[in-house]
């Protein structure tokens, strides 16, 4: 029997992306769709603004838009959310489904930092799962895992190899981050037109402190941050889709590139074997050619759920090694590894 799941803030881009991925799932049955309150009692594909490429999935074209309300979700016979909702206005919503049972899969940043909540790339830190059963002192019947922030999911699953064969220092990372990570509206055609913008507000924090909890550990009842410090600028640039990072990593000890490559290209993570439907065969892509990777050519490797390395080299005595990383951003960066989390958790038995 498959899991009933409900896409919260349906209309969105990210959310859009979840409607895609679970619509014909083989695991999950989307029963319900949300949106805001202009939108709800219509049909689905009457309201939404489909702009990701192929046309709204047959499967939920006619489903009726429902409100964020809990009840309304219960007699729906939903299991599993999948939040794609605003921040603003996530956690009201998503903290009522926790109480009311329902398992809550989020996209969204509130509660990203708490170290009973797992922030999740499933190859890179599912065993962090561990810590689900101390969220019922929080009084909640449902469980809580959150998706990381789009940079910080591409960054950390090229970083995770790396850490675990070499002894990393610190990492600086310049992003070139797609507009489509910034939603439907969020910058104006007038300001990234031929333009790159160099700041985006909040992601260099949500880089530094989302990498060290993905990359840390599970210490008794809450997960403990790696060591590792990541240092981050983060632009806008005039590309679609694909999030491209320059990464410079700082090691105790010297590498040779072709040693780092094979490390790389043979990472499989924490979920390998598990058969999960959405994860790529091979998470980490590395290509040889010194003009790759690039947003147009690369983006959807693996379906959008692989990142793609490039351009591996040193420096300074062969302690600084140097790349680039490209990823999707709203598949590996955000729904694709939402719905990558609710599958693990159904292979752990958590759903």
């Amino acid at each position: 029997m498959r899991i009933k799941a409900a896409v919260l803030g349906a209309t969105g881009l990210v959310g859009q992306r979840f409607v895609s991925l679970l619509a014909n799932h083989p695991w999950f049955d989307l029963v319900a769709l949300t949106a805001s309150e202009k939108r709800v009692g219509r049909s689905y594909g009457e309201v939404v603004e489909w702009v990701i490429g192929e046309d709204v999935p047959d499967a939920v074209k006619d489903l009726q838009v429902l409100p964020n309300d809990l009840k309304v979700l219960r007699r729906e016979g939903v299991e599993v959310a999948f939040s794609a909702l605003p921040s603003s206005v996530a956690w009201g919503v998503e903290e009522s489904l926790l109480k009311g049972g329902i398992t809550v899969v989020s996209n969204a940043s509130p509660m990203r930092l708490e170290p009973d909540i797992p922030l999740l790339n499933p190859e890179v830190n599912v065993s962090h799962l561990e810590v689900l059963e101390k969220q019922k002192r929080r009084g909640w019947s449902g469980r809580l895992v959150k998706v990381p922030n789009c940079s910080t999911a591409i960054l950390t699953l090229a970083l995770k190899p790396l850490i675990d064969v070499y002894r990393v220092r610190r990492v600086a990372v310049t992003t070139m981050q797609a507009i489509s990570g910034a939603g439907l509206r969020g910058v104006p055609g007038y300001m990234i037109g031929c333009n790159v913008i160099p700041f985006i507000k909040g992601e260099e924090e949500k880089l530094t402190a989302e990498s060290a909890k993905i990359l840390g550990f599970v210490d008794k009842d809450s997960i403990r941050p790696s060591e590792v410090r990541v240092s981050a600028s983060c632009t806008r640039v005039p590309v679609l889709d694909g999030h491209l990072e320059s990464v410079f990593v700082d090691l105790d000890e010297s590498v040779n590139p072709s040693e780092v490559v094979k490390v790389l290209k043979s990472f499989r993570g924490e979920i390998a074997g598990w058969g999960l439907p959405t994860a790529p065969e091979n998470p980490v892509v590395v290509r040889g050619e010194e003009w790759r990777p690039q947003p147009r050519l690369d983006v959807m490797a693996g379906e959008g759920m692989s990142v793609v390395v490039g351009r591996v080299r040193v420096d300074e005595g062969d302690r600084l090694l140097k790349f680039f990383v490209l990823g999707h951003n709203t598949l590996r960066g955000a729904a694709g590894s939402g719905v990558l989390i609710g599958e693990a958790m159904v292979k752990k038995g958590l759903l």
